[in-house]
């Protein structure tokens, strides 16, 4: 195991939401009655795609989202838990190269189906359209336009994608992007995440996790979901970190932390441990414990992350949380409230945070 996974206090950032400013669209003949809404062919759609065609986008403030990717092709506002692109189903692509007939996915990467004679490379898949779909039930086709192992894991592979944006009409990145990470890649991931945030297998499916999403960025902390830690599989500490990371104490997908935001996360097999040192990024005297996580959201409750009343967590998951006063978990963690229908050895995940910022003291006119 990486050193650098032994401590990690982690800097969660809220996700910018992107929008399309894209130039207009170059005059072209009035298209006959009858293809007045249908856009271009397929053929004609195919050949643009991977082309960048889609100007910078605006960023706009959002809450942190699971997938890392924009809610809608338009402007107008959306639940945090709605996504333009949810999976993907790797049997019969819509467009393939080299002869591909479909795609597999195993531990973290994409072969193409059947893998060249000449041996199987992560760039294989590059130019393949698989069909996929939004969180609304919409199909959405994706087209993969790059494949790139990961510096310090070249097991890992990055991909970049485009999707096809029904409303301007053209191929565009559907990560969401900020400014430390411009154009976002996507990971995938096997299975599928619904707007409650769970997770469920699929084997013909995959997941596109951008980078600047939950599903990712466990990933990125160690949380891999295929890989295992002394013979133990990790895929439930990856979803419990997806909880974690978005602060969905409810386990129903919806999030209750900010911009900025730092965190130590540490779990029972000693992926990440709790931090003893003090660096730029975390300062251990100044954390308190927060919550203790498992796959379907916090097992037992200190405080919120930002700050608002646990009486609106309570109102927003009735019946799940109760009061608890006791030293449940131990090394000085107190649970304000807890799950009774879970034992304690649930939690897979426990974190500490600063805790909201303190009010200034009303100064004396």
């Amino acid at each position: 195991m990486n050193a650098s996974f032994r401590t990690l206090p982690v800097c969660l950032f809220l996700l910018l939401s992107s929008r399309g400013q894209a130039a207009p669209p170059a005059a072209a003949p009035k298209p006959a009655p009858t293809r007045s809404v249908s856009g271009p062919t397929d053929a004609e759609r195919y050949a643009r795609r991977c082309q960048s065609q889609t100007a910078q986008r605006i960023a706009r403030p959002q809450g942190t989202m699971l997938w890392g990717t924009k809610r809608g092709w338009d402007e107008k506002p959306t639940d945090e838990r709605t996504s333009v692109l949810v999976s993907v189903a790797l049997d019969a692509p819509k467009q393939a190269e080299d002869g591909v007939k479909a795609l597999r996915f195993d531990q973290g990467r994409l072969w193409a189906v059947p893998a060249p004679e000449a041996g199987a490379t992560a760039s294989d898949v590059v130019g393949t359209v698989l069909q996929g779909t939004a969180s609304d039930g919409k199909p959405v086709e994706v087209a993969i336009c790059g494949a790139e192992p990961a510096a310090d894991d070249p097991t890992r592979v990055f991909y970049r994608i485009e999707a096809w944006n029904p409303v301007a009409r053209e191929w565009e990145n559907p990560c969401v992007a900020l400014d430390r990470s411009p154009a976002p890649r996507a990971l995938a991931v096997g299975g599928v995440w619904d707007a409650s945030g769970a997770h469920a297998d699929a084997a013909d499916r995959v997941t596109f996790a951008c980078e600047n999403g939950a599903i990712s960025k466990c990933i990125l902390w160690g949380y891999a979901p295929w890989a295992t830690r002394d013979g133990k599989s990790l895929a439930g500490l990856h979803q419990a970190c997806t909880r974690l990371a978005r602060a969905d104490y409810c386990g129903n997908g919806r999030s209750h932390t900010r911009q900025d935001t730092t965190i130590d996360i540490y779990d029972r097999l000693g992926v990440l441990e709790r931090a003893t040192e003090v660096t730029r990024e975390w300062d251990p005297a100044k954390g308190s414990f927060e919550a203790a996580w498992a796959p379907d959201g916090a097992t037992c409750l200190s405080r919120t992350r930002d700050g608002r009343a646990l009486e609106g967590i309570l109102q927003e998951c009735p019946g799940r949380f109760q009061a608890d006063t006791g030293d449940a978990l131990g090394e000085g963690e107190v649970c304000t409230v807890s799950r009774g229908d879970v034992k304690p050895g649930a939690a897979l995940l426990r974190n500490l945070s600063y805790g909201p910022p303190k009010a200034e003291p009303a100064r004396v006119q």
